[in-house]
């Protein structure tokens, strides 16, 4: 997918990944719209994406509020024209520090289920049925190995990346076709504030750069129509195909 024109809608952006992936897109020429529930964290992001010479809008809404849906997607729309790219960046662990299912409110583990679950869910649903009329269209899911591995304290966090995971799944399934994909990316442990929250003692130094992290993410979406919709992919570990004089692909 050649990013140059196309509009681009990345949650949770003013920080971290999100921020990261929102610059990368822009120097890729993307029109990218970024959505975070904090004004002046986004505006600070925005405003150096400009600086750089890239398109950037925020608009601040929080993924995990149902009526906050239309509004990120009309937003959006109105700001760069038809979303040819969709990520689902934005997380929240829950309360820290991090608990056992036992002591973890039933209104927290539904809180963490809104934001990183059915907010995606909703937005998708949003957005994709333009994406099918037009033919074309990528679905990012930004997840974690917590979907993976059971990780005591991180049943909230775990339980809804596991869900995402499957939904991305399913989306593929019902998408075939359409020429829409959704694909679903595991960045690893990145040197973020979520990181830093969850577990305050780690060391840093051994954390990847949330910018690193973006740029192999910035190279999957150049690569994506090569990649079968529906995959989980640890980014970090993922090799982009490199094309030879002939045009044959083949992987580095």
């Amino acid at each position: 997918m050649r990013m140059e024109g196309r509009g681009a809608l990345v949650t949770g952006g003013s920080r971290g990944l999100g921020a990261a992936l929102g610059r990368v897109l822009a120097r890729e020429g993307a029109r990218v719209v970024l959505v975070a529930r904090g004004q002046e964290e986004l505006s600070k992001v925005v405003h150096e994406i400009r600086a750089e010479g890239g398109e950037a809008h925020g608009f601040v809404a929080d993924v995990g509020v149902k009526e906050d849906t239309h509004r990120i997607a009309g937003a959006a729309a109105a700001l760069v024209g038809p979303i040819d790219l969709l990520v689902h960046n934005a997380s929240t662990l829950g309360p820290t520090p991090l608990r056992l299912l036992l002591d973890t409110e039933c209104e927290d583990l539904a809180r963490v289920l809104d934001v990183n679950l059915t907010g995606p869910f909703r937005l998708t649903r949003a957005i994709a049925g333009g994406m099918v009329l037009r033919g074309r269209g990528l679905v990012l899911q930004i997840t974690s190995d917590a979907s993976v591995s059971a990780y005591p304290t991180w049943g909230a966090y775990g339980v809804s990346k596991a869900a995402l995971d499957h939904l991305g799944r399913v989306w593929a399934a019902e998408l075939e076709g359409t020429g829409v994909s959704v694909l679903t990316v595991d960045p690893g442990e990145m040197d973020t504030a979520m990181h830093a929250a969850a577990i305050p003692d780690a060391d840093r130094t051994a954390l990847a750069d949330p910018a690193a992290v973006a740029r192999r993410i910035g190279d999957l979406v150049r690569s994506s129509e090569e990649v079968p919709s529906g995959t989980r992919i640890d980014v970090m570990s993922w090799a982009p195909p490199l094309a030879l004089a002939g045009g044959e692909k083949v992987r580095s």
